[in-house]
Formats: structure tokens, C-alpha cells, sequence
């Protein structure tokens, strides 16, 4: 089967001499566009009429459900965020399909600086099928995040591509941390597309040799999975660049508490009356101090979660970054799902993916087709999604069960010390590792220590900052010791 965009034989265009101009394509191309106004208006009717009769009767099984994302409520195309949506979605169809329909072979020095640039339009040309707007799109060493996938993390490519190009969910939470980023997710709730700064995009491009090795050698890593890093720019726009990484935390099962947990005491803490009112809020060092809790791991689990956290501190260290992070996510077995914390605050992307055809176009693509087409385009009332509830998954999929840390569930089960099961799971991992310690956080490190015990501020140079994580995390670990003394005076 193949895998890259087909090539579709196209009509040729009208001779010089035909009555067919310019005006007759714009007219035909309104008319279409009328067309397509009514067929809109008429399965909006429909949709309605189903709705309503779905009310009465309870929902309908039919084969759409296979699409329908596992999580959320449908947004439609009026979203503020849906063009960057589409083209995250139609950049990344197209260059992971383009990567993955090559023939392996091993990695060069130049795969690790290799860009692959796409440029896309209303019509479409030799190298891109026609999309519903003009963007351009570039894939940052597209044979290192295939190696990756596919060697390191063992993701089917079919099915990554099938997650990432279907629908995506908007979480409407924050970054944990203050980067300003926004997420989204995958239908399945397995990846996370995260934007993020040039200056943590160059950054991550400087060290993916290092952090390629490290994966390689160390494949239970607890550090976030990168599985691509791409960037979209809109016509006279900005440029945006995200990454896909791994979600820690499962689709089927609800996270009662969430944790940021760096080793820093100062500042970090949550307002306990706030955090009773949000379930979902992202506490911090001090709240898990206070609530005197505890990771409680067998001697089993223990000593594997020990030294691999001491490996991957290292390369931290070794890369010199900071500010980095040990998220947890608590799911209390006994509580299970009956709260439907996930559904509360989740809702839905569903971009109509373009169909995979070929056009040739006058280069910019200001013919008088492309042209008229987007003022049609702009004149046609978006689709719009009703707001029903999607089914939540109640098992794992399996797909992580080879990797230590998320055997239990997509997590890490609690054990007591005969190594026996408790009734907690924990989704652990490092995350927000793109933060070098360059001259903005040394400035922020001397002002704050003015105030603050200069030991116990988020902002220290990598060496004593991997030290004061690692031995953080050791206390918080059953039978490791006091944390308190970790609280600023």
C-alpha cells in the first residue's frame, strides 16, 4: 500500500480561445461554493433531526465511531485555533507519510540538521496536494524522529500517523510550568502536540545527538519521547514550531492529583482552598510536603525508579539544562472513573482533512483559480459541530506494557515492601526539558536569591540543580527520609 500522497491525472485547462476565461472559472467556482452552502445547510437539518431522534432512542452504533475522537465534545470550524489546527494536521500527514515510504537506512551526521520544507495552497502542485489554505511547513530531521519512533519507542508508523491525522483534542488546561505553551492531543489521547519557543526549538535540534544516544541506551528513559519537531508559518504570519511528544497520562483512567514536582521550595506551592475547588489543578513541591505524601514503591520498583532517574538527571546535567520538572499523576483505584475528570475539561478538533490530489499552479499561487477560490471560500458559512459526549475508554490499550515505568495500566502501580500491589497507579515522567542555563536564568537566579535562599530557588546552575532533583526525589520515595528539610526558612 502506498503511503505518500497519490498522483492524480488532472483536466488540463481551457484553450485561449474557449469562452471559458477567467470569469467563467470564478463563476463556476461560485456556484460550487453554492452548492456547497446548501449541502452544508441540508446535513446541518439532518443533524438536527438525528440528534433529536438520538435523544429519544439513545445513540446509534455505526461504523463513524472508529473516527470519533475518545475524549471531549466537537468544536467546529469557527475555533479560533482551527487553521492551525488544519495545518499542523496536513503538514504532518504529508512529511511523516513522505519519511515513512522510504527505504530504511542507517543515520548520518547530516540527518541530524536535515530540514524538509513543504509549501501548500488552495490548489495544490507537483510536490503537495491542494489544502484548504496557504501555509508553508517544515520537518526538522525527519529520519532521527522515524529512528526514534519506530527503533527506540516501537511505534507502529501507520497507527501514529492514523492518531495524529483523525482528530485532535483541545485541552483547555495550561502547561504546568509558565511557558505560555498550549497543548493539544491526538484523538486517542496518546500524543501531545506542544508549542513551543525558537529559542527551545533551536535548543532541542543543538542536543537531539545527545539525547538520541541516551534514548538508545536507555529505553525505559523517564524523559518526555519527542517523536517529531515541525513548524508552520501562515502567509505575512508568525512562525510556529511544536513538537509531538508522548502523553503521560492514559485515556482511560481519571488523575485525581497532578504534581510539578522540581526540588525548588520557594514559590512552589499551590493554594490549598484553590486546589479543593479545581481537581484538576497542577500542585507543587510544597503542596506535596504539606499533604505529607509519599511514593510508595516495593524495593523492586524503587530501585529501578532510583537509577533511572540518576542516568537521565546526568544527561540533564551533561546538557546543560534546568528548570525541568518530575510530573506525577495519581490515579486512586478505588475512586476509578465515576468522576469523569477527564471529560470536564476536555473539548474536540474536527478539521476535514483534504483529499490527497495534485494540481499544477502558476508558482504563489495567484492564479485566477487559486484566487477564486479562496474568495469563495471565504464567503461559505463553516461547518459547525454539535456539543454531544463522546465515549471515554475504560482499558488500556497495551501499547507501553514493554517499557518498566508504564507497565501497570499505561503507569507505575503502587507496591508495598514484599513488592505486592497496592491500589494506586502512578503516570510519572521528566518533563519541560528544553531550558538551558544561559544568561536570562543567571540574571533570574542572582535576583532571586537576593530574597531567597539562593539553594532552594527554581533558577541554579544545572549541576547543583540535577543534584538537589535527584536527592528531592529520593526523600519523596517511601522510606527515604524527611522531606521538610527541603522547606525554605
Amino acid at each position: 500500500m502506498t503511503v505518500g500522497p497519490a498522483i492524480h491525472t488532472v483536466r488540463s485547462a481551457p484553450q485561449s480561445g474557449s469562452s471559458y476565461g477567467d470569469g467563467g472559472i470564478e463563476d463556476d467556482i461560485q456556484i460550487q461554493a453554492e452548492q456547497i452552502r446548501r449541502e452544508r445547510k441540508r446535513k446541518a437539518e439532518v443533524e438536527a433531526l438525528t440528534q433529536t431522534v438520538s435523544k429519544r432512542q439513545g445513540p446509534p452504533s455505526t461504523k463513524e465511531d472508529d473516527n470519533q475522537p475518545l475524549v471531549g465534545n466537537l468544536i467546529g470550524e469557527d475555533h479560533v485555533n482551527y487553521v492551525l489546527m488544519y495545518n499542523m494536521l496536513t503538514g504532518i500527514r504529508i512529511a511523516v507519510s513522505r519519511c515513512q515510504a522510504k527505504i530504511k537506512r542507517p543515520l548520518t551526521d547530516d540527518d541530524f540538521i536535515s530540514r524538509h520544507k513543504y509549501s501548500f495552497d488552495i490548489v495544490g502542485n507537483e510536490l503537495t496536494p491542494s489544502a484548504k489554505y496557504d501555509f508553508k511547513f517544515k520537518d526538522y530531521a525527519p529520519w532521527v524522529f522515524r529512528e526514534l519512533r519506530e527503533e527506540c519507542f516501537q511505534l507502529d508508523p501507520a497507527d501514529y500517523l492514523l492518531s495524529l491525522t483523525v482528530k485532535y483534542i483541545l485541552s483547555e488546561l495550561g502547561s504546568p510550568g509558565k511557558s505560555g505553551s498550549f497543548f493539544y492531543f491526538s484523538r486517542d489521547y496518546r500524543f501531545i502536540i506542544k508549542t513551543i519557543r525558537h529559542s527551545e526549538h533551536k535548543f532541542l535540534l543543538s542536543v537531539l545527538k545527545e539525547y538520541y544516544a541516551h534514548v538508545k541506551s536507555n529505553p525505559h528513559t523517564l524523559l518526555s519521547r519527542f517523536y517529531g519537531l515541525h513548524r508552520v508559518k501562515l502567509p505575512r504570519g508568525r512562525k510556529i514550531h511544536f513538537v509531538i511528544m508522548n502523553n503521560l497520562f492514559p485515556p482511560h483512567k481519571d488523575i485525581h492529583e497532578t504534581f510539578d514536582l522540581k526540588g525548588s521550595t520557594v514559590g512552589r506551592e499551590y493554594p490549598e482552598e484553590m486546589a479543593q475547588k479545581n481537581p484538576r489543578a497542577v500542585l507543587k513541591d510544597l503542596n506535596w510536603i504539606n499533604r505529607g505524601k509519599t511514593l510508595e514503591l516495593g524495593p523492586e520498583k524503587r530501585a529501578l525508579f532510583t537509577e533511572q532517574l540518576r542516568r537521565d538527571s546526568e544527561l540533564l546535567r551533561t546538557i546543560n539544562v534546568m528548570d525541568y520538572s518530575l510530573l506525577v499523576g495519581i490515579h486512586h483505584m478505588r475512586r476509578g472513573n465515576k468522576e469523569n475528570v477527564r471529560s470536564n475539561t476536555l473539548k474536540v478538533f474536527s478539521p476535514t482533512v483534504p483529499s490527497i490530489r495534485r494540481k499544477s499552479t502558476v508558482k504563489g499561487g495567484r492564479s485566477p483559480e487559486a484566487m477564486a477560490m479562496r474568495r469563495a471560500m471565504r464567503e461559505s458559512d463553516p461547518k459547525r459541530f454539535g456539543s454531544e459526549t463522546l465515549q471515554l475508554p475504560e482499558e488500556d490499550t497495551g501499547d507501553r506494557q514493554q517499557f518498566i515505568f508504564y507497565q501497570d495500566e499505561g503507569g507505575l502501580q503502587a507496591t508495598d515492601e514484599a513488592n505486592r500491589p497496592m491500589d494506586t497507579l502512578y503516570y510519572l515522567g521528566i518533563i519541560d526539558i528544553l531550558t538551558p542555563y544561559k544568561s536570562l536564568k543567571k540574571v533570574e537566579h542572582f535576583w532571586k536569591g537576593l530574597s531567597a535562599d539562593r539553594h532552594k530557588i527554581s533558577p541554579v546552575p544545572p549541576d547543583e540543580y540535577a543534584d538537589r532533583f535527584f536527592n528531592f526525589m529520593k526523600v519523596i520515595i517511601r522510606g527515604g527520609g524527611d522531606p521538610t528539610r527541603f522547606k525554605p526558612e
